[in-house]
């Protein structure tokens, strides 16, 4: 058997054009996050002594809820502050401050922040020579009005009075009108405030929820991927039903991998559903799902860097590879738990470029050398299956190989996309698109396990491609060319074709021959 039945395969069709259409469509309803601020330092930049408190996508309010009186969770977006406080120590508390600003701006307004004199280095904070040309007053903020929002970015602040060690931010929401990427930032100019510190939290809010703009697709995609998993582990399961007594080692390896998605997928969902519903991401979902993830890609690589060793097809065991595989598969799952970890626990913004870049090389190499592992396994699995001329295995072996090498070759074409996507889109204005990246690896991950299960589906012949040291498995041959004949009667002694009259002539005529070299000796 190497492709299944056709009701099989149009299960597996269907199930992969629904999820393709599922994917593909966007999904826009609940969104946005609570930021905490937990004593975070000002950091100097510019000029001026910087906290970054947040920049996250946010949808407008519901038409009928714009420009209301109050602002309310049902329909209405906003940014709201509370109880932010600045706090500073009590040696620098012997004098008042200037203003310790909160700004709000949309990504396309970002050039409303901040100015240079004469072309030079742009400063957040207005320098001796801008006060000179009359645009701003020495010590203060840059800022002026948008062209394209009116009465936008918002600015606002508080000031230290004498001997006050913390100041507190008025409580303040603002309502969002226009769909964009909102960033908040809290800027102090004054360079006697050393150690300052901000506390507090600010709440971003959608239309329908508390889930990040840039992550609200995910929940609907994660949820439809829950379906897929269980369309095809319903299909899986009910051959592995049927023919329980045939199903090999192989064929129980696929069945955790499909466990294991159909959690993840489930955990992933509630984990959004979650995070919609409060704000704050929940730390023990999400660590489930990451390890379950974790555990998922693992033994997903392993299963088919042990196929294309001809694990159980032409070899009955890895031998002095078993500690190697298993090495590399522990690496690979530390690596991917630590990157994955870090990524999504409790975190709602994007990690920094170098952040990022040293969790995600280590996985990067070990894919790529299980990539490589792989396929110099499967080409001289694919040479002995051909040497010994077992046509059944070679079959599904080469559809095998074809299915990772399209995986592959799609993979690089991806990740190159992912690179021109993530380089254009420097201030993350692209937001709303930025989903499809990772739903991506999911869908081409699903892709090549149904792929896999199509191949090895459990069947009453699945016993075909177990190893056996029985010399007949040297010529194994597909069994559909095989056809009963009916075998004919044995020829008698003196009945002989024309062939074979000429061979028994010849052969009379050599032991003749040596009988008469015998006799001259």
């Amino acid at each position: 058997m190497t492709w299944p039945s056709g009701s099989s395969r149009t299960v597996l069709t269907s199930l992969l054009l629904l999820l393709l259409y599922f994917a593909c469509s966007e999904y826009v309803t609940v969104q946005a996050s609570v930021h905490e601020y937990s004593g975070d330092r000002f950091v100097a930049k510019g000029g001026a002594f910087v906290v970054h408190g947040g920049s996250e996508g946010i949808y407008s309010s519901a038409p009928s809820h714009r420009n209301s009186t109050s602002l309310t969770d049902n329909g209405d977006s906003y940014i709201r502050f509370e109880k932010v406080k600045f706090r500073r120590g009590k040696e620098l508390a012997n004098f008042s401050s200037g203003l310790l600003h909160a700004i709000v701006f949309e990504v396309e307004d970002r050039e409303t922040i901040g100015g240079s004199a004469y072309g030079g280095q742009r400063a957040v904070c207005c320098t001796a020579d801008l006060a000179k040309l009359g645009v701003c007053s020495e010590g203060e903020i840059i800022h002026r009005p948008s062209t394209e929002n009116p009465g936008w970015p918002k600015v606002f602040g508080v000031s230290f009075d004498l001997d006050e060690e913390v100041a507190t931010l008025p409580s303040k929401s603002i309502e969002i009108t226009k769909t964009g990427m909102y960033n908040v930032y809290f800027i102090h100019c004054d360079p006697k405030l050393k150690d300052l510190t901000v506390e507090g939290k600010s709440i971003w809010k959608n239309p329908a929820g508390y889930l990040p703009g840039r992550m609200a697709p995910l929940m609907n995609f994660y949820g439809f991927m829950s379906f897929a998993f269980v369309i095809l582990g319903i299909f899986w399961f009910s051959q592995y039903a049927r023919f329980w007594r045939e199903v090999l080692p192989l064929q129980n390896c696929i069945t955790i991998v499909i466990a294991l998605g159909m959690f993840e997928m489930t955990l992933w969902y509630f984990e959004y559903a979650e995070f919609n519903e409060t704000g704050i991401r929940p730390t023990g979902i999400t660590m489930w799902a990451v390890t379950f993830g974790a555990v998922k890609r693992t033994v997903a690589r392993l299963i088919m860097l042990m196929v294309s060793m001809g694990f159980g097809v032409v070899r009955p065991t890895l031998g002095g590879l078993t500690s190697k595989v298993i090495m590399l598969g522990a690496t690979f799952f530390v690596a991917s738990e630590v990157l994955e970890l870090v990524e999504n626990v409790g975190a709602i913004s994007d990690l920094s470029g170098k952040a990022r870049l040293f969790l995600v090389l280590p996985v990067a190499v070990l894919d790529a050398f299980f990539i490589l592992w792989i396929f110099t396994s499967l080409s001289a699995t694919l040479s002995k299956l051909q040497a010994r001329r077992m046509v059944v295995k070679l079959d599904i072996y080469r559809k095998f190989t074809n299915a990772l090498a399209v995986a592959v070759i799609v993979s690089v074409g991806w990740t190159c996309y992912e690179l021109y996507f993530k380089s254009i889109d420097v201030y993350n204005e692209k937001w709303q698109n930025a989903w499809i990246i990772p739903a991506f690896w999911q869908v081409l991950s699903f892709s090549l396990l149904c792929v896999i299960c199509s191949l090895w589906a459990p069947s009453q012949n699945s016993t075909r491609y177990t190893y056996s040291d029985d010399a007949s498995e040297e010529f194994d041959r597909d069994d559909t060319t095989l056809t009963l004949i009916k075998p004919a009667p044995l020829p008698s002694n003196d009945f002989r074709t024309a062939p074979e009259a000429r061979s028994v002539q010849d052969s009379n005529k050599l032991s003749n021959g040596d009988l008469e070299e015998d006799k001259t000796e």
